[in-house]
């Protein structure tokens, strides 16, 4: 597909020639800066000063002729490179390579030259990297390549590389040559002289060129009229270029490849290898490119090639739709020197132009990306959708425009599924951008378009997007979310903008049954809100409609307040269980929460709870349809009550109980009133729970002194033993079992004066052995530690002996080792390291305060 990239412009016009005595024909021209040279099949060279100028908007060039020399050879100038570092230019004239001054033209005054030469290079990026020099190799006839170092006035042979056949055309770059030679392509490593073969060609039906196009990497004309990339390396990276027959001359400007033949210049991309554009040109015999401006020649005239502006270029790409190619091009347009930010400035408008052709054409993926590399203006997209721009929104659309799409609206045609694939697009695209840079100032228009979007399809993404950070006004979505009746996500947004009530007002409704909402969780979700108001009067306002609904969620509201909430006159605990006496479950729950979870120590709070348990118990055991695994949770809280509160009101719990066949309570309060023996009678007599006893033993003097703890053992042994009791002996068994616990702990001595005479010893035998163990190690214990402490004794003394042994002299001379000053006080203080100071010097005993050497490790 055809398009315009070069424009073709006289650089010096025919006339100008002709006037100039220009009688000749053109064989070669080589362009430097202003400096433009052109070398004539008479032997003559000819130098002008051409000017690139920009009138009306089109490039043109003015020149002017600075002096011209005849070399005297008769023969034509084959090649022309000027070397602006050493003011001279390189000419090749009948096979021989001479130097002239680049201004006026005369040669040097050495003389330098290179005999037998058919053609030379000049090296871009030499290894040597001498600004005051130039690499180039020369083809000689023989079998032959040489490389040189130019001066000002010298030509300095550098080096010989042999070849199979003779060369006709070279190019080098770095430390690599490619040759043409007779009937093949070649590759030489400079360094080595290593040559590689690269493919043959026909010396009758193929020119023979060799061009560099990128680093270590050069263009050669193929069979077939086909261009071949070649890399130092011998191996090709990209597909090969086909060109029309009868080629002359090719040239690189990237990415474009430039080729003429004897009727058209035609220009090829690199990128693709498709050509992009012919111009018709006849008569031409020289085309090159110098410092990326590319100049052809006929016999008698001059023109440039002048790139039409990347801008355009793409623009028209565009206006086809031809959008890979535009960005391709886009891509490489800062290989032209362009800098990086106006590149990257041009290059996301471009983007940004092919994503909305893309979106035209419901390409969807492509779009997407290109919007989000070319980081448009969210906007641009939301305002092509009816009704999605938020109200108070006064944005205007890109000048120039992006698109000419007016509306979505015109691309769907009325056909419902599309217009769904265009809003499934927008969701997609806005939920992307929406926490990235992109969105960085267009929160609102980003957030107001979701949620009209998530409300028209009803997607289980609106409540996520209310219930986090959004940007969405009242003004642009109450009617949308009516309209759509997606009323919890209505009640969301009141709550975001601080309007709790009308929050609540919806949510009433909803738990009523009143509107209907799938995405509501229902009451849950009233409390937890509810629980988390700061607003005490409003929570107080839809207490106990909540508490009438259900009580066990109600209660929570109380129970579940933010940890560092300030607290008011109404959540006073004492005005809230004043107001929940009409909800029994409620306020047992209430009062739950303050004596396990804030674990206030109010004894009212303790009482009340204990008995509420109590009256709940006693509910259930006069009910004969009551569940006994009902019965046994609620005297289970009652005990747990019992045993871990010491703030209620024993004796009132007490005179409930004892009327009752409540024996453990019972005992768990005479536990509280120090009456262990009434305890354990009630456990050992009317429960007969052993177990429950000794358990009840260990609960009580835990934290306790050992003393205590044995008085509590010693106490039911006595219940166990008590000649009282009418049964007796069915308590043996129990007793020994005690005796013979590991967990129980006994004063020896009074054990052997409670035991009945009656009891022979080898029933003791058990526990006579353990407790005869334990004395002994006890008195062993105490041995060990006596003799222990008695050698901390004697080291001590010592330690005390050896540091009285040598004296302590103080005399008028002698200071404080801290402060120097004199020992005046009749106390000082001396350390092992003989330093002495002054009391109030020595802030540590154990380090020295002058050397710092530690003593001990000990605190001081």
């Amino acid at each position: 597909m055809s398009m315009k990239a070069f424009e073709l412009v006289p650089a010096i016009e025919r006339g100008k020639l002709t006037s100039d005595k220009f009688k000749a024909q053109i064989e070669s021209i080589d362009v430097c800066g202003k400096n433009l040279y052109i070398g004539t099949s008479d032997c003559f060279i000819f130098h002008y000063c051409i000017e690139e100028r920009n009138q009306a908007g089109k490039i043109a060039f003015h020149s002017e002729k600075q002096g011209h020399k005849y070399l005297g050879l008769k023969k034509p100038i084959v090649q022309i490179k000027a070397a602006s570092a050493l003011n001279r230019i390189i000419v090749l004239c009948d096979n021989t390579v001479t130097l002239l001054n680049m201004f006026d033209l005369e040669p040097v005054f050495s003389g330098a030259k290179i005999k037998g030469v058919v053609n030379f290079s000049v090296n871009d990026n030499p290894i040597r990297s001498n600004p005051f020099s130039v690499e180039v190799c020369v083809a000689l006839k023989k079998k032959q390549l040489q490389i040189y170092t130019i001066t000002e006035d010298r030509i300095v042979h550098m080096k010989d590389l042999p070849l199979p056949e003779p060369a006709i055309i070279t190019g080098i770059d770095e430390h690599y040559v490619c040759a043409a030679l007779n009937t093949q392509y070649c590759m030489i490593e400079v360094e080595t002289a290593f040559v590689q073969d690269l493919f043959p060609y026909d010396n009758e039906n193929t020119n023979p060129m060799v061009k560099k196009v990128t680093k270590e990497e050069f263009l050669l004309s193929g069979p077939n009229a086909l261009g071949m990339f070649v890399t130092s390396a011998g191996i090709s990276q990209r597909p090969p270029m086909q060109w029309s027959d009868n080629l002359i001359a090719v040239s690189c400007v990237q990415p474009y490849i430039v080729a003429m033949n004897d009727e058209f210049i035609t220009i090829h991309s690199i990128l693709d290898q498709q050509q992009k554009q012919a111009i018709p040109f006849q008569g031409g015999v020289f085309m090159d490119d110098f410092e990326g401006r590319l100049f052809i020649a006929s016999a008698r005239e001059i023109y440039s090639l002048v790139p039409v502006a990347f801008e355009k270029q793409i623009e028209a790409l565009l206006y086809d739709k031809r959008v890979a190619e535009a960005l391709e091009l886009a891509e490489n347009a800062h290989k032209t020197g362009m800098t990086k930010d106006k590149f990257m400035k041009i290059y996301k408008r471009i983007q940004q132009q092919a994503g909305f052709i893309e979106f035209s054409q419901q390409h969807f993926d492509e779009a997407q990306k290109l919007f989000l590399n070319g980081e448009v203006d969210v906007r641009e997209i939301i305002c092509l959708y009816p009704d999605l721009m938020p109200s108070g929104s006064n944005f205007t659309r890109s000048s120039p425009p992006l698109h000419e799409i007016p509306s979505v609206s015109i691309l769907v045609r009325n056909n419902d599924s599309v217009m769904e694939t265009y809003k499934s697009f927008l969701r997609s695209f806005l939920e992307d951008v929406r926490n990235t840079k992109q969105s960085v100032g267009l929160k609102q228009e980003i957030d107001v378009a979701l949620l009209k979007l998530y409300a028209e399809k009803n997607s289980a993404d609106l409540i996520p997007l209310l219930v986090s950070d959004t940007s969405c006004e009242l003004a642009d979505c109450v009617e949308y979310l009516e309209r759509y009746q997606r009323h919890h996500a209505l009640a969301l947004l009141h709550k975001y903008h601080g309007e709790n009530e009308k929050a609540l007002h919806i949510w009433t409704r909803l738990v009523n049954g009143e509107i209907q909402d799938k995405s509501f969780q229902g009451l849950e979700f009233v409390v937890d809100f509810l629980a988390n108001l700061s607003d005490h009067e409003l929570v107080w306002k839809y207490l106990d409609w909540v508490l009438e609904k259900n009580e066990e969620f109600g209660v929570q509201i109380l129970t579940q307040r933010p940890a560092n909430e300030v607290q008011s006159e109404r959540l006073r605990p004492d005005a809230v269980i004043d107001y929940l006496h009409r909800f029994p479950l409620a306020v047992v729950t209430y009062l739950e929460y303050l004596v396990f979870q804030k674990k206030l120590e109010k004894e009212k709070y303790h009482t009340h709870l204990a008995v509420l348990y109590l009256d709940k118990v006693l509910s259930l055991t006069k009910n004969h349809g009551s569940k006994k695994e009902d019965v046994d949770i609620a005297r289970c809280k009652l005990r747990h009550m019992l045993q871990m509160s010491n703030l209620y009101r024993v004796q009132l719990i007490l005179g409930k109980t004892k009327e009752t066949e409540m024996h453990a309570e019972c005992a768990i309060l005479y536990g509280k009133l120090e009456e262990h023996d009434k305890a354990l009678r009630i456990l050992v007599h009317k429960l007969k729970d052993f177990g429950a006893a000794e358990n009840y033993c260990l609960v009580n003097s835990q934290g306790k002194e050992t003393s205590y703890r044995k008085r509590l053992f010693h106490i039911l042994l006595s219940v166990y033993l008590d000649p009282s009791y009418e049964t007796k002996d069915n308590l043996v068994a129990p007793a020994m079992s005690l005796l013979n616990s590991n967990v129980a702990d006994f004063d020896t001595v009074k054990v052997l004066q409670l035991l009945p005479d009656t009891w022979s010893v080898s029933l003791l035998s058990q526990f006579l052995s353990r407790s005869l163990r334990k004395s002994m190690n006890k008195s062993r214990l105490a041995r060990i530690e006596t003799m222990m402490a008695r050698g901390e004794n004697l080291h001590v003394k010592q330690t005390c002996i050896e540091l009285q042994q040598e004296p302590v002299i103080l005399n008028d001379d002698r200071n404080c080792g801290v402060c120097s000053r004199a020992l005046t006080d009749p106390t000082f203080i001396r350390y092992p390291n003989s330093v002495v100071t002054h009391v109030h010097c020595a802030k540590n005993k154990y380090v020295c305060p002058v050397t710092g050497k530690l003593f001990s490790t000990r605190p001081s």
